[in-house]
């Protein structure tokens, strides 16, 4: 060959090329090196097609843009080029146009004598095939040449075997972090059920996880109303249309949701059915959008729009990812609508039964106190005896004294005011005391902060803790019969735990009437995030209540507090 430039050049080609992981990039790099190398004109090179019998892709160097134009269409391995196809070795011509599987050239074609075939093999498969033509400065190739471009083309090759290999690693690594993320984001959604935080923590949850799930630039969360789809929530630059309405049979995402299936929109503005800044998102231009369905029934749709920074669309891998995101989120909507109807109902169960008890207490008590009044007084009238009026007003105000003491027992019992006040150990012990005087017999152990020993407790935890006290007190004044009760209430940092005991005659808990409140003890306990163990049998009753505990930063009472 005269001298080793061509190898050295192949060296320092070849170590190019096995570092390049970008296929693209590698060809054009075997195309010059080659072109360079054995001082071509041209240079080309043929993809094979999955059947390896035609060319699929063919890439060129040396040719411009306008004769490339004039060329017109690719080959697709007819004639010479078809030869390397069919029999993948090396083809070296002096004049291309004497072989004679040769075609000749297309119109707009420069005129090619010289030509040096090989393939490229992968695995010991054909995967393409390098040309080169016209040599310069020689009539024909050599076999340097050839030996020179075999080299290049195994490198080759190689080098694109292992960008393969590293694309496809790739694309199993972004598969694996988009089931990762779905995962995540399920769990986010799950935890948020567990956590009874409520459906609207959960959609705002659903919106910003599915937003972070597929890059999505906004995404807006519609649920099923009626005949209507209503925006419920929305994450990312999305403005706030909470309560907009879409009708189902005249919009975009009503059709998602009555067929079931996913539709990936490349053109908002001419596919939506619907201008996009009524949803918040006037500069959209792409959009996804996937129904939320739930046992076969559609709750709603989640709208993606406009993917990544630049707002690209939304790819195949991004719909199969919402999807499975979608079928959580419905449950998780589900859950979450069922848990607030059941706490909802739970709460209307209690109330009732708490508006029983008190209309019970002011008919036995208040009402029984205005009645005999009454009679008193009429009496006395219809007397008309001016000598016992004296004696009937001195009975009368006693009378009446006594339905201001109830009545204020009572109104101690809906809302002490010691308890805003003073602080929750004043009232307690207050309400200690008006049992005892039921003549029950009390010991109470009472550890509870109030300043400025230190902070003291959520005003919600406090009427809660009160709450369970009373109720367990009435119940034993009313139905145990018992002759003594035992009260502890202890805080400590984390929890406070509420312990009553009494040696009562007990009653059976799965058939406890109303009367008892349990309802009321359960649905409190439950709201304030803590559990209620109530055992009971023929020697006394034990309730035990442990809640979280929960303080304020301050020490000024909490004036701004209502019934609970």
């Amino acid at each position: 060959m005269g001298d080793d430039l061509p190898f050295r050049q192949l060296l320092d080609v070849g170590r190019v090329l096995v570092s390049d992981l970008d296929v693209r990039a590698i060809l054009d790099r075997v195309l010059n090196a080659a072109r360079e190398i054995t001082g071509a004109k041209y240079a080309a090179l043929g993809v094979l097609d999955e059947t390896r019998t035609e060319l699929a892709e063919f890439l060129t160097v040396g040719i411009g843009p306008a004769t490339r134009r004039a060329i017109g269409d690719t080959p697709r391995g007819r004639g010479v080029l078809g030869v390397l196809i069919s029999d993948p070795r090396p083809l070296r011509l002096a004049d291309v146009s004497t072989h004679p599987r040769s075609y000749g050239f297309p119109d707009g074609h420069p005129v090619v004598k010289s030509f040096l075939g090989v393939p490229v093999m992968i695995r010991g498969e054909a995967w393409g095939n390098l040309y080169l033509g016209d040599k310069q400065r020689a009539r024909e190739f050599s076999d340097a040449d050839e030996a020179a471009v075999v080299i290049l083309a195994e490198w080759a090759g190689i080098a694109i075997e292992n960008a393969r290999l590293y694309e496809r690693s790739e694309e199993r690594r972004q598969q694996l972090e988009r089931a990762v993320q779905g995962l995540e984001a399920t769990r986010d959604v799950a935890v948020a059920i567990g956590g009874a935080t409520g459906t609207e923590r959960v959609l705002e949850l659903i919106a910003k996880r599915g937003r972070a799930l597929i890059d999505a630039r906004a995404v807006l969360i519609m649920l099923r109303q009626g005949s209507d789809l209503v925006v419920v929530a929305s994450a990312g630059y999305a403005t706030d249309v909470s309560g907009h309405r879409l009708p189902l049979a005249e919009s975009t995402s009503g059709q998602v949701l009555s067929r079931g299936r996913p539709e990936r929109i490349a053109h908002v503005g001419a596919r939506l059915r619907i201008a996009p800044a009524e949803l918040g998102v006037p500069d959209a231009d792409t959009a996804l959008l996937v129904p939320m369905l739930h046992r076969g029934t559609g709750l709603g749709v989640l709208a993606a729009f406009d993917r990544g920074e630049d707002g690209g669309v939304f790819t195949d891998a991004d719909e199969q990812l919402m999807l499975t995101f979608a079928a959580s989120a419905a449950n998780a909507v589900a859950m979450a609508r069922s848990v607030e109807a059941d706490r909802l109902r739970s709460s209307l169960a209690a109330a009732d039964a708490e508006r029983r008890r008190w209309a019970r207490e002011l008919h036995d008590d208040t009402l029984q106190v205005l009645g005999g009044l009454r009679v008193l007084l009429s009496g006395a009238l219809r007397r008309n005896d001016p000598t016992r009026f004296e004696a009937v007003m001195r009975e009368a105000v006693t009378t009446i004294e006594q339905g201001i003491s109830g009545l204020r027992t009572i109104i101690a019992d809906l809302r002490p005011a010691a308890l805003d006040e003073l602080g929750l150990q004043p009232a307690i012990e207050a309400l200690l005391d008006r049992r005892r005087d039921a003549d029950l017999t009390i010991t109470a152990h009472l550890e509870l902060p109030e300043p400025p020993s230190g902070p003291p407790l959520h005003a919600e935890l406090e009427t809660t803790i009160y709450r369970l006290v009373q109720e367990s007190l009435t119940n034993i004044a009313k139905h145990a019969e018992a002759r003594t009760a035992d009260v502890s209430v202890v805080a400590s940092d984390q929890r406070v735990t509420v312990d009553i005991r009494d040696d009562g005659k007990g009653f059976d808990t799965g058939a406890a009437t109303e009367g008892f409140g349990l309802a009321g003890m359960h649905e409190r306990v439950y709201l304030a995030g803590g559990a209620l163990e109530i055992e009971s049998g023929p020697n006394g009753t034990h309730l035990r209540a442990v809640l979280p505990a929960g303080y304020r930063s301050g020490t000024a009472r909490d004036e701004t507090r209502g019934l609970v």
